[in-house]
């Protein structure tokens, strides 16, 4: 039976803490936090669903709040994990780590489905060799194997399932690159090798949990100060306007969908508004240090704010994104994949027209609602194109043959 206080407005992480910990406060050992914190969590995603679902709140106001509840698990399972590690490991005298949010979680924006990229940025003194405990490891070797013991203690199935999903491609080097970067491989790595993705991927950047007991706070504040050096360096315009419009196009190319309701990668979707924010940062970071933000729809505002984008410009595709994160919110409850226009049931077709558009009457029927979002996707589209692809197409080839990769 549900509780009284189920459907009360879902709290912030500082009323998520508290409750967190004295769910996990009768563990007897590792691997009690790790089921109790499935429960704890997974009960409180089936909340914000439930909560999506009655109109309570919707899938952008509700961004927050899941990424809250990583932000209050994640720290603390490191801290766990690192407590278990020592015990057979020891510590790296004077080392320090943090993770480190990239995507969904960096910006706030976590669906109950969201899987959650992460990276591991560690520091040890000069001339450190080992740690300290019983089977000693080298500093690389310490990190990594440590990076790896939390990935599985929040990957790994147990009988409530998993925690998360975790993704690390976008560490520097992705695949190809070690699970823990040191501080200054990872500032040497984005000031020479990076590619404009990678820029792009550090807007959202955001380190979690070190003011909380989850990492180390002052590693925490230089790991920041790396990311924002890197966002407020001087670039070549050219080179990014160019990256980001052929990474746009090669995206396309594999993903592209004509369904509007493939919010993430239909033309005038997700990608199309987050990339704007992206290229708007890198493009005038250096100048404009103030238009940085995680949150793609700040972004975006403080970019209108500097006179860098036209604020009716700025005003429509925050809103539109605010729409497709609705839209998305809505159908990770209610459709395997992507929804098919041919196969809307009525009651399927109210529900999504009321979290689409919550201030107004339920479209009739979904010809008319199909045939709305397909309008917003066009407008937004028609932004992208004005601010990226038609300047880029207007750019003379580079004079070199470099091709932004994928991650």
């Amino acid at each position: 039976m549900l509780s009284p206080d189920f459907f009360d407005p879902l709290p912030d992480a500082a009323g998520l803490t508290p409750e967190y910990q004295r769910f996990i406060a009768g563990a007897h050992n590792f691997e009690d936090v790790l089921t109790l914190s499935r429960r704890w969590t997974n009960d409180q995603r089936f909340r914000a669903g439930a909560h999506i679902l009655r109109g309570i709140t919707d899938g952008d106001r509700c961004g927050p709040f899941l990424a809250d509840l990583a932000d209050v698990v994640v720290p603390e399972l490191a801290a766990r994990v690192e407590e278990e590690f020592a015990a057979r490991h020891g510590r790296i005298p004077g080392g320090a780590w943090v993770v480190v949010a990239m995507g969904k979680l960096g910006s706030r924006q976590l669906t109950i489905t969201s899987d959650i990229d992460l990276i591991v940025v560690y520091e040890v003194p000069p001339g450190t060799r080992q740690s300290d405990g019983a089977k000693p490891l080298a500093p690389n070797e310490y990190y990594i194997k440590l990076t790896q013991r939390l990935t599985n203690a929040i990957t790994a199935p147990m009988a409530d399932g998993r925690l998360y999903e975790v993704d690390m491609r976008l560490r520097p080097s992705g695949n190809a690159g070690p699970l823990a970067t040191a501080l200054d491989a990872f500032t040497a790595y984005q000031a020479k090798d990076a590619w404009t993705w990678e820029h792009m991927a550090l807007t959202r950047a955001r380190v979690i949990g070190s003011d909380s007991g989850g990492g180390d706070p002052a590693l925490g504040h230089k790991v920041e100060s790396a990311i924002r050096g890197v966002l407020t360096g001087p670039r070549d315009p050219a080179k990014v306007l160019r990256d980001v419009a052929d990474m746009r196009r090669r995206i396309d190319k594999e993903f592209g969908t004509t369904n509007p309701w493939n919010v993430k990668y239909a033309r005038g979707g997700l990608i199309d508004i987050e990339f704007t924010a992206q290229y708007l940062q890198l493009r005038h970071g250096h100048a404009h240090p103030d238009i940085l933000s995680i949150a793609t729809s700040r972004a975006l505002l403080n970019a209108a704010a500097a006179g860098l984008l036209a604020p009716e410009v700025a005003e429509e595709l925050v809103a539109t994104l605010k729409l497709w994160r609705r839209v998305q919110g809505f159908l990770r409850l209610t459709t395997d994949g992507v929804l098919d226009p041919r196969q809307v049931s009525p009651t399927l077709r109210e529900g999504l027209s009321r979290a689409a558009f919550p201030d107004e009457e339920p479209a009739v029927d979904f010809a008319a609602l199909d045939s709305r979002i397909r309008d917003i996707a066009a407008r937004a589209h028609r932004h992208f194109v004005a601010l990226v692809e038609e300047p880029a197409s207007r750019l003379p080839p580079p004079e070199t043959n470099e091709e932004a990769k994928l991650p």
